[in-house]
């Protein structure tokens, strides 16, 4: 969406900015009552305890996550926290709980597709005018957010440096050992992504996974 403003659409980029706060809301919301509710299930009751687990935004936001969700694509919530002292085996468990926030975006993903599929193929009828034209296209453009915003959340987390869930679901393949001492630079490592991040470097690969993933899921749902 910033590159409406950068283009000096800024009517466009108004609009699309209040589109996309709501699937924002949504999407990180989704994405950590997934994390709170597998760790649940699995054991642990810290999520459940502290009142995460709930699809309500207040209990998740970080203003700053969100912000850069809204603007660059990229963003986080503030995690549930997960204590592995619940967990019978303390690896396997965290990286199960760790991919369910991923995992539940591509699903709802998928749902905006779906939803798409249906406003692709309806709405048309109903546009005989210019102003059921504008609710068509910009139903069109909410729904395209809701798989594009839920797809990139899903692979920004899936970076498999700390503290991102990849480093959850990738890192449970070392030695117990080899794991905690990674995890020991968790800080410094999220500090160097930040600002690869910032710099631009990750874009390309990260749009070129967000892209595949988006092809897979619109090909599915339609």
């Amino acid at each position: 969406m910033i590159s409406y403003l950068l283009n000096g659409d800024i009517q466009t980029f108004l609009v699309s900015l209040l589109l996309s706060l709501p699937v924002v809301l949504l999407s990180l919301s989704v994405h950590e009552t997934a994390h709170g509710y597998i760790a649940y299930r699995l054991g642990d009751p810290t999520a459940r305890n502290l009142g995460r687990l709930t699809l309500n935004p207040v209990k998740h936001l970080d203003p700053i996550g969100t912000i850069c969700m809204v603007l660059f694509g990229y963003g986080w919530a503030k995690p549930v926290p997960i204590n592995t002292r619940y967990f019978k085996k303390p690896k396997r468990d965290m990286a199960l709980s760790a991919a369910a926030g991923p995992l539940s975006n591509l699903l709802l993903a998928f749902l905006f597709a779906v939803l798409l599929r249906i406003e692709l193929t309806v709405a048309p009828s109903f546009v005989n005018s210019e102003f059921t034209y504008q609710i068509y296209y910009w139903l069109n453009t909410f729904l395209v957010l809701g798989v594009r915003l839920n797809v990139t959340l899903a692979v920004f987390n899936l970076i498999p440096v700390p503290p991102f869930d990849g480093s959850r679901i990738f890192l449970v393949l070392l030695p117990t050992e080899t794991y905690f001492k990674i995890m020991r630079y968790e800080k410094y490592l999220y500090i160097i992504l930040m600002v690869a991040l910032l710099l631009g470097f990750l874009d390309t690969p990260i749009n070129f996974v967000t892209d595949l993933f988006m092809r897979l899921i619109v090909t599915a749902a339609f």
